[in-house]
């Protein structure tokens, strides 16, 4: 891949700033941007390249889109700054952000409006896989779609899910996801805790349940931010009541019961209403803390 490829990754949280880096690695005119500049001027000092967005705009091949929800990404493509007019027709919009299948049908049929190509492609595999270029991407648009976002899938996905040829598939499997992932976080931390209330300690919880029959790929990454008392936010607490909620009114509009969701969304809602938004989501066991009554590594007390 040469520089010739001008890609632009909006949005450089924990996972956008390594999909920027891998655009990077793999050769390409990366620009990166966001709304904290720190953050930007970081990128650069690393190699990225720099311009305003508006001048860069009709020279860009890709535009990763890697925000919060479905509003950021909404207006990043069609707010004030109307990205997607300023693309040249045959760029594509990659859209990252967890958002409803509706949103994403809406938003390739207005993309392809000014006849830039839409690929849903929510991502998951954490901060460090999308540093390495080794996320897995659920992906859904048309061919066209697909083979123009060809480039940025190379180098930032180990694993692309085909899904189908339209938009909407790709969400709708990303809420599956979420769904497994929001819950297998606030069981891990129920089991923590209620270990701790029957005396096994937090890092002997780790030590063996990682290695039975009850562990998850979650459990095993995120059970190691409680024993360390360390809440630096790689996944924020404030995530969940989001993407979680998705599912639910996903659920909600086709007629499926969701109990074990609607449990899991609960308790991080009492997270964020515990000031614990902007943390780890690991800090939900917070909740489950409070109300067993245990000190969790690095609390002087259960708040």
């Amino acid at each position: 891949m040469s520089a010739s490829y001008h890609t632009a990754v909006l949005g450089l949280g924990s996972m956008g700033y390594g999909i920027a880096q891998s655009c990077l690695r793999a050769g390409q005119q990366t620009y990166g941007y966001d709304v904290v500049d720190a953050r930007r001027a970081r990128f650069e000092a690393e190699g990225g390249a720099s311009a305003a967005l508006a001048e860069i705009a009709p020279t860009l091949d890709a535009a990763v889109v890697v925000v919060l929800n479905a509003a950021q990404t909404e207006a990043v493509l069609f707010g004030p700054q109307a990205l997607v007019a300023q693309l040249r027709p045959g760029a594509v919009v990659i859209a990252c952000a967890t958002i409803s299948p509706e949103c994403a049908q809406d938003m390739e049929r207005r993309c392809q409006e000014y006849g830039v190509h839409y690929l849903d492609a929510p991502i998951s595999g954490g901060a460090a896989k999308a540093a390495q270029g080794r996320l897995s991407v659920m992906a859904s648009g048309s061919p066209a779609a697909f083979a123009a976002a060809q480039s940025v899938l190379d180098a930032i996905a180990e694993t692309v899910f085909d899904l189908g040829t339209s938009a909407g598939a790709g969400s709708a499997m990303k809420a599956v996801n979420q769904l497994l992932a929001g819950v297998h976080i606030a069981a891990m931390a129920e089991a923590l805790t209620f270990g701790m209330a029957q005396g096994v300690a937090p890092e002997k919880f780790v030590e063996v349940i990682s290695q039975c029959a009850g562990s998850s790929w979650m459990l095993e990454n995120r059970a190691p931010h409680i024993v360390a008392g360390d809440y630096t936010a790689h996944s924020q607490v404030n995530i969940w009541p989001k993407d979680l909620g998705i599912v639910r009114d996903i659920a909600r509009s086709s007629g499926c019961d969701t109990p074990i969701t609607d449990a899991a969304l609960q308790q991080y809602q009492s997270a964020v209403a515990m000031g614990l938004g902007h943390e780890d989501d690991a800090a939900v066991a917070k909740v489950y803390a409070r109300a067993a009554g245990v000190t969790l590594p690095g609390e002087t007390q259960c708040d």
